[in-house]
C-alpha cells in the first residue's frame, strides 16, 4: 500500500520579505534625522546610501542592529556632507504662502488663489496654484503633479517628430511616472515610460533620456551599435549623463517634496 504521506507536495518554504523600520539619528552638525532601515535577504554587507526619499542603512540577514548602528556612526561625517542643505533646496509647498516651483531648469514663483477646482497653471515666470476654501496640501500635490505632467508632455510632443527617423516604429504609448531609480524605460510592448522629474531638470537632459529610450526601439541593449545610435541623436549625451549624476538626486528629491 502507497504511503499518503508521499501523495502530499513537500511544504514549500515562503521566500524572505524585507524588513523595514525607522531610526532617529544626529548628524555631524547637530540635525536630527530619520534613516530609514532595511534588512535584505539579498544583501551581502552593510550599506549606507541617500535616496530621493532620504537616507538609508541595509543591514544583511546576519549582520546585528548593533553593527548596523555602529556602522551609522561611522559613516556621519559623510552622511552630514550629503544631506548638506543647499540654498536653492525645494521647500514644501504650503497653499497661501509664496514659494517656488523648478521648472525646465529654472526658478519659477508659486502663488496660491481660490478656484472652484484645484489646478495649476502658468502665469509668466510664475505658476497660479487654485484651491477651494477646504483644499489642503494633498490637492495642491495632485495639481501641480497635472501641471508637470502636461508640461513634460508638451515638451516630449515638441520633440518627438525629430527623432522618429530611422526607427522601426513609435512608441506604443508614453507614460510619465515617478521612478526611483531609473529615468526611463522601454517595455517589450512598446511603452515608454519617463521620470516626471526630468520636466524639472534642465532640457537637453530630457532629450537625451528620450533619445536614450526611442534607441532602445532599435537596439534592447547597450551595445556599441546602441550607443552609435544615441551618439547620431544626441551628440552631447555624455554631458547629460555627467548633469543627472550631479543633479539627478536633488530633482528626484524635489519632485517627492512638491508632490508630498
Amino acid at each position: 500500500m502507497r504511503s499518503l504521506f508521499r501523495l502530499s507536495p513537500p511544504p514549500t518554504r515562503a521566500p524572505a520579505r524585507l524588513q523595514r523600520d525607522s531610526i532617529a539619528f544626529v548628524l555631524s552638525d547637530g540635525r536630527r534625522i530619520d534613516v530609514l532601515r532595511v534588512r535584505d535577504p539579498r544583501a551581502k554587507r552593510l550599506r549606507l546610501s541617500v535616496g530621493e526619499r532620504g537616507p538609508r542603512l541595509t543591514l544583511p540577514p546576519r549582520a546585528s542592529l548593533v553593527a548596523g548602528e555602529r556602522f551609522l556612526l561611522e559613516h556621519r561625517d559623510w552622511l552630514t556632507a550629503q544631506l548638506a542643505p543647499h540654498a536653492d533646496d525645494v521647500l514644501a509647498p504650503v497653499p497661501g504662502q509664496p514659494g517656488a516651483l523648478p521648472l525646465r531648469g529654472e526658478r519659477l514663483t508659486l502663488r496660491w488663489a481660490a478656484g472652484r477646482i484645484a489646478r495649476a497653471t502658468r502665469d509668466g515666470d510664475a505658476v497660479v496654484v487654485e484651491l477651494p476654501p477646504r483644499a489642503g496640501g494633498a490637492a495642491a500635490g495632485r495639481a501641480l503633479r497635472d501641471f508637470l505632467e502636461a508640461e513634460a508632455r508638451a515638451d516630449i510632443g515638441r520633440w518627438l517628430p525629430a527623432y522618429l527617423s530611422g526607427l522601426p516604429r513609435p512608441p506604443a504609448r508614453i507614460r510619465l511616472r515617478v521612478l526611483s531609480s531609473q529615468w526611463g524605460s522601454l517595455a517589450p510592448d512598446g511603452t515608454l515610460t519617463l521620470d516626471l522629474a526630468l520636466v524639472l531638470g534642465r532640457p537637453s537632459a530630457f532629450r537625451y533620456v528620450l533619445v536614450h529610450e526611442l534607441c532602445h526601439l532599435l537596439h534592447a541593449d547597450h551595445s556599441r551599435a546602441f550607443w552609435r545610435e544615441v551618439e547620431a541623436r544626441c551628440p552631447a549625451w555624455r554631458e547629460e549623463r555627467d548633469y543627472f549624476r550631479l543633479e539627478g538626486r536633488r530633482l528626484k528629491a524635489a519632485l517627492h517634496v512638491l508632490l508630498g
